[in-house]
């Protein structure tokens, strides 16, 4: 899996941070996504993805590796 953020469309609601932490985090200044990783670990993919589902403005793309 790779994933890809567009922190133009990001909204700062956090959920990708909440849901998969140890891929996602929120920047200090505006709260935006920061991807940690664009190709998680098989055992953080999951959570990946969901975050990617609960993103209220669509700002996180999965594409298979």
């Amino acid at each position: 899996m790779r994933l890809r953020t567009d922190r133009e469309v990001c909204v700062g609601a956090g959920m990708c941070a909440l849901t998969a932490p140890e891929v996602f985090d929120q920047d200090t200044e505006h709260g935006r996504v920061v991807l940690r990783t664009e190709e998680p670990p098989t055992d953080s993919q999951l959570a990946a993805r969901r975050a990617a589902d609960l993103c209220p403005a669509g700002a996180i793309t999965v594409a298979p590796s």
